[in-house]
Parts: C-alpha cells; structure tokens; sequence
C-alpha cells in the first residue's frame, strides 16, 4: 500500500479551483492553435496551396493534436495509476506550455520552407500529447477527493476549464484583431497568443504547486504494473463505447469554434471580430450552466443526461448550419447557443461519470483513454471533413449538418449501451467496473 501520509487536505472549494485554472490554460494553448489555424495559420505555412486546400492543411495540422492526445493519456495515464494523479498535472502542463510558446517562434514558409509547416506538426503533436494526460490528472484529482454525492458538481470544475481557456484564447486574437490591420496580424501579431502561453503556464505551475495526492490512489494495495494493458484486456469494450458516446460532443464544439469560423469568414464574408464574438457568446452561456447541469447529474444520474444531450443534438444540427449559412450575427448566435446547450447537457456530467466506470488502479488510463479517443473521432475530423463537405454543396451546408447528425446517433447508441453510475450507489460503495 502507498503510504497514506500528507499534508493536509486542501479544501474542495480550492482543490477545484486549482483544477479550474489548469485546465483553463492547457486548454487556452490548445484553443489558440485552433483560432489561428482557421484565420492565418493556411496562407503563412502553405502559401502554394488554394486557399481551401490552405486552409484543410491548417486543419490537419490542427488534428495532429487529437491525434496525439490518446497517445498523451496512455504515456500520463501510465504515470497516474502508477505514481499518482498530481505529477500527471505537472508534468502536462509543462509540455503544453513549452510546446505552445515554441509554435509562436517557428519561422514561416517564406523563411524557412518546408521545414516549417515540419515543425508546426511536430509542435502540435506535444501539444495534444500534454493534453491528453492533463484532462485525466486533472478531474481525478477532484472526483476522488470530492464526497461521493457531489462528485458532478465539484468534477464540473475542470470542465469549465475549456471554456474559459477558449474565451481566453478568443479574447486575446479578439483584441489584436481589432488593434491591429490585417498584415500586422499576419506579419507578428498572431504569434502574440502563443508567447502568452509561457507566463499563464508559470501561474498554472505555482498554483497546482500546493495540491495533495488523491485519497483514492493512495488507498490502493498495488497499482497496475502496466495500466494499458489491463485497460485494454479488460475494459476494451468500455473504452470503445465511450470514445463513440463522446465523439459528438467534440464534433458539435469544433464546428462552433472553429470550422465556423473558417466557413463564415472565407465564404460568408463575415467579419472576423463578429464570428469570434457570436462564438464566445455561445461559450459564455456553456461555461456559466456547466455547474447547473453537473448538480442534475447528481440527482438524477449521468447516463439521462447524456442521452437527452445526444438526442438534442441529433435534432438541433441542420438548424445549426441553416441559421449559420445566413452569415446574420444574431441567428448565427443562436444557432450556436443551441449547440452548445445540447453540448453542455452532456459534457457537464462526463468528468464524473467517466471515472466512475473504471476502478481505481487503472482509472487515470481508462478514462482519459476514452475521452481522447473521442476527441480524434468527433474533434480531429470535424473541420476536416466539414471543409470538404461545403466544396462538395450549396450556400447552406446541408452535408455538415447530416455528418453531424449521424455523429449524434452514433454517440446516442453508444450512451444507451454504457451504465448509470447512479450517485446513490456511489456513496455505500465505489462503482461497478466496465
């Protein structure tokens, strides 16, 4: 058994809180990369592409990073159930921040050549590996602290973290957008959000710096010798099912954020300030209910809530591309607002139903497993495909919202297979494994 000494618990009030801000940053660095490939990123590094072709191999840069987050779960999930959940938080924090602030100095096309777009991927690949093990260390470190009856509410914290890193992130491209001309903004001022990244990352390293080891973890007789393989062996279907349940979420969020936003400006002729600030609209509403609906989670349970999300989203997404093909700021707005309250209907609860299905000594791999599976199916191929999809049709993108939709049905399918992990159950006793 570990030895169970600490120092004395933090409160969850400030255990969530440093959580919170953890994730707000990683998630910034990882959201900015995401803005600047759908404004910059396509005519700096592939200047002899078409400005489609441009802007899908931005996009693919950009789905390196989900990519290589499922790889980042497996290598800091190993470190999780091995050592514990808190050098998880440290050491993602640091490769994200490093990897991000690098991405501001790598030199264009013009400059160096083919070698650029080279270290662009390269960058992002870091980048998604210090993500994927950053969710996982991040959200157990509060389910597992937290009492067995609250533990949406206080999981929910985490989750606000990628809101505010994307508004954060919006917010900085925002102001440089309206303070500076267009060339000054491709010439320098799209590397200003990726050199920020280096001081948020310093306060993220200082306020994480005084977290204690999960209770959970430290109860565990033996941990996993190699937690991938018991995961795999063991709770294969289950990660399968939930990478399908999550991949709507992630496709609904990354055709906001960011296909969105490349469609309208480039094809739409919407201002650029006006897309960010109908997005960041949407994202505001999102974070502020994430709580709410956490505390739902807890009452009713987690499963209902997913399938009322997936089912919600699943009828929501041809009137999402109708309303956004009108390029009018208001009815885009509120095309993205339904989105994202479907989104939230189920990603609220995710932080704690997810840890709740896998035991404890392979838990931190398990779940960060499946979520970041999600992101490649749901996150990764989105814009991509989505991009492709508008060559291929009208004004109004109605291939997007059919993708979409059949996105949401496959997540629905997957939800109606997984179990409740019903709070009551949870607290005479730790849940069912997968």
């Amino acid at each position: 058994m570990h030895d169970v000494r600490t120092v004395k618990t933090p409160s969850m009030l400030r255990l969530a809180a440093a959580s919170l801000a953890g994730t707000a940053i990683e998630f910034y660095d990882f959201f900015v990369y995401g803005t600047a490939a759908a404004l910059v990123l396509g005519p700096l590094f592939f200047p002899t592409f078409s400005p489609v072709a441009g802007t899908l191999a931005a996009f693919a840069t950009f789905g390196v990073g989900f990519v290589a987050r499922p790889l980042g779960s497996v290598l800091f999930g190993h470190l999780g159930d091995r050592h514990g959940r808190r050098p998880v938080l440290v050491a993602s924090l640091l490769l994200t921040g490093a990897s991000t602030v690098a991405v501001g100095c790598v030199p264009t096309y013009d400059t160096i050549g083919v070698a650029a777009p080279l270290l662009l991927l390269l960058l992002r690949f870091l980048q998604g590996l210090g993500l994927g093990g950053e969710w996982g260390g991040a959200v157990l470190l509060t389910v597992e602290h937290a009492p067995a009856g609250r533990r949406g509410l206080w999981s929910s914290f985490p989750q606000v973290g990628p809101a505010l890193g994307f508004l954060l992130a919006n917010g900085v491209v925002l102001g440089l957008s309206t303070t500076l001309s267009d060339a000054q903004f491709a010439a320098w001022g799209w590397r200003v959000p990726f050199w920020a990244a280096g001081v948020l990352a310093l306060v993220g390293l200082w306020l994480r710096s005084s977290l204690t080891e999960s209770p959970r973890f430290l109860e565990i007789d033996e941990p996993a010798r190699v937690p991938l393989a018991e995961v795999v062996r063991d709770h294969w279907r289950l990660v399968l099912l939930t990478a399908g349940a999550l991949s709507i979420g992630y496709a609904i969020f990354y055709t906001v954020t960011t296909w969105s936003l490349a469609y309208a400006t480039e094809r739409l002729g919407v201002g650029r300030g006006v897309m960010l600030v109908c997005i960041m609209g949407a994202v505001v509403v999102k974070g502020s209910l994430t709580p709410v609906v956490a505390i739902l989670g807890d009452r009713y349970g987690r499963r209902p809530l997913c399938l009322i999300g997936c089912a919600a989203s699943a009828l929501w997404m041809f009137p999402l591309v109708a309303l956004l093909a009108t390029g009018e700021p208001l009815l885009m707005f509120l095309g993205f607002l339904g989105a994202m309250l479907a989104f939230i209907t189920m990603f609220a609860v995710i932080a704690a139903y997810l840890p709740e299905l896998y035991e404890p000594r392979v838990r931190c791999t398990g779940a960060a497993v499946g979520y970041n599976l999600g992101g490649v199916l749901g996150g990764a191929l989105t814009p991509i495909v989505a991009t492709a999809l508008v060559e291929q049709g009208g004004r109004v993108p109605w291939g997007v919202g059919a993708y979409l939709t059949g996105v949401a049905l496959l997540s629905l399918g997957c939800f109606a297979l997984l179990p409740e992990t019903r709070p009551v159950a949870a607290v005479a006793a730790e849940p069912a494994t997968g």
